[in-house]
C-alpha cells in the first residue's frame, strides 16, 4: 500500500525575501506613515511590545510623543510592585544561570489591582496615549479598571489566540462581548498566524490583530513547544484574511506584525507583506529610556512550570528617538527604523501603507549575501 505522507508548505521569513523596486519612485518626505485603530491614530506605525523590560509609564509617554504607541503589561512587574526599579537592577545583575528562577520568584507576587489604574493615570498625566495589555484569563477583571483610569487601547494577548477556545471555566472570554463591554475603546487581540483564525477574530468585532508566534529574540516558544510560522508567511496569510473581511463587510481591521523584527529591512518587509503596523520589543529594549537596563526577557519567561522565554543581554544603544528616527552612524540597519521605512516606500513607489501592501515581494534567500563577501568576513562595509 502507498504510504500517506504529510505535505509541508514552503513558508518564508524575513531572511528569505526582498522588496522589488517600483516603476515609479517618491521622495521619502512625501510618504504618509499614519494609521489608526478605530479612531486612535498613530503618526508612525510602530508599537512597543508589552514587555516589562521595554515599557514602563515614562517610556510609554516618550513613545507616544514620538508618534508611536507603547503597550504596558498589566500582568507584569509594574502592577505587582509599587517601586519596581530595584527589581530591574536585581534582574540585570543576576548570573545567567539564575535569571529565570529569579524572574519566576519576582512574578509570583500577586498583581495589586490598585496599581492598574495608577499606572494608566501616570501615562495619561504625561498627555500620552495609554495602551495596556492583559492576558485572556485576567481580561474581565483588569480591563474595566484600566479603562476607567483612562486607557485608550486594550490589547488582549497570549502566545496563541483563537476565537474558539476550550477550557474548564464556566464561561471563557468571548471577544464580541468584550468589545461591547469596553464600548469606544479599541480592542486588539493576538497572537495568531493563520487566515481562518484571523478572519474569525475579525468577525468578533475586534479592532486589530497581532501576528506572530515565537519569533521574538527573547521568546523560546519555538524551541520549547515547536510551534510557529515565519513572519513573512504569517503576515501574508493574515493580510489575506483582512482583505477578505474588508471585501465582505466594508470594515477595515489592521494587522500588526509582532516579533522577530531586528532591522529597518525587517520593518519594510513586514509592510510589504501586508502589515498595517509593527510591534517591536528587543530593538526598543536597547533604548536609554527602556527600564530593562540593557536586558530583555520574554513575557512567558517567568512561567512557573514551563518557561518559554529567556533573559537576553541587548545592551543600551542610545535614545529611543535615535533608534526610531536617527541619525544613524551604523550600517547594519538597527537604527533609524522609521527613516528606513520612508526610503524603502519611496523606492517602491508607495505613498502610504496601503500602497506598500501592493509592492512586489521576491523569494530571494541570497539578498543579504550576494556580493557581500567582504562584509561577511568583517573586512569592509558598503
Amino acid at each position: 500500500m502507498p504510504r500517506m505522507l504529510k505535505e509541508l508548505r514552503h513558508v518564508y521569513g524575513f531572511e528569505d525575501v526582498a522588496i522589488a523596486p517600483g516603476t515609479v519612485t517618491i521622495n521619502p518626505e512625501m510618504v504618509d506613515l499614519s494609521m489608526s485603530f478605530d479612531g486612535v491614530t498613530l503618526d508612525i506605525p510602530v508599537m512597543a511590545s508589552a514587555m516589562d523590560a521595554v515599557v514602563d509609564p515614562q517610556f510609554a509617554i516618550k513613545m507616544s510623543k514620538l508618534g508611536g504607541l507603547a503597550v504596558l503589561n498589566l500582568d507584569g512587574i509594574q502592577t505587582r510592585y509599587d517601586d519596581p526599579a530595584s527589581l530591574f537592577t536585581e534582574i540585570a545583575e543576576a548570573p545567567k544561570d539564575a535569571a529565570t528562577e529569579l524572574l519566576q520568584k519576582i512574578y509570583s507576587a500577586p498583581v495589586q489591582e490598585r496599581l492598574i489604574g495608577k499606572r494608566v493615570e501616570q501615562i495619561k498625566k504625561g498627555h500620552a496615549t495609554a495602551a495596556v495589555s492583559v492576558i485572556p484569563a485576567n481580561t474581565k477583571r483588569f480591563a474595566p479598571m484600566a479603562i476607567e483610569a483612562g486607557a485608550d487601547v486594550l490589547v488582549v494577548q497570549s502566545t496563541v489566540t483563537t476565537a474558539r477556545h476550550s477550557s474548564k471555566s464556566v464561561k471563557g472570554l468571548i471577544f464580541h462581548e468584550l468589545v461591547k463591554q469596553v464600548k469606544k475603546t479599541p480592542v486588539i487581540v493576538g497572537n495568531t498566524v493563520s487566515f481562518d483564525v484571523t478572519l474569525e477574530l475579525m468577525e468578533e468585532g475586534v479592532h486589530g490583530v497581532l501576528i506572530g508566534v515565537g519569533p521574538g529574540a527573547a521568546c523560546t516558544s519555538r524551541e520549547v513547544l515547536g510551534i510557529g510560522v515565519p513572519q513573512v508567511s504569517a503576515t501574508l496569510e493574515c493580510a489575506a484574511a483582512r482583505e477578505e473581511y474588508f471585501k465582505t463587510t466594508g470594515r477595515y481591521v489592521p494587522i500588526i506584525t509582532d516579533g522577530g523584527i531586528r532591522t529597518g529591512g525587517d520593518v519594510c518587509k513586514s509592510f510589504a507583506s501586508g502589515a498595517d503596523a509593527v510591534m517591536i520589543g528587543t530593538p526598543l529594549a536597547q533604548a536609554t529610556e527602556a527600564p530593562g537596563l540593557g536586558y530583555n526577557w520574554g513575557m512567558a519567561t517567568p512561567h512557573g512550570s514551563l518557561p518559554r522565554g529567556t533573559r537576553i543581554s541587548v545592551g543600551t544603544r542610545g535614545h529611543l528617538e535615535k533608534i526610531l528616527f536617527g541619525p544613524s552612524h551604523r550600517t547594519d540597519g538597527t537604527e533609524n527604523l522609521v527613516g528606513a521605512l520612508k526610503i524603502s516606500m519611496g523606492m517602491a513607489g508607495a505613498q502610504n501603507i496601503r500602497d506598500m501592501h501592493k509592492v512586489e515581494l521576491l523569494y530571494a534567500p541570497a539578498i543579504k549575501t550576494e556580493g557581500k563577501i567582504f562584509q561577511m568576513q568583517g573586512k569592509g562595509s558598503t
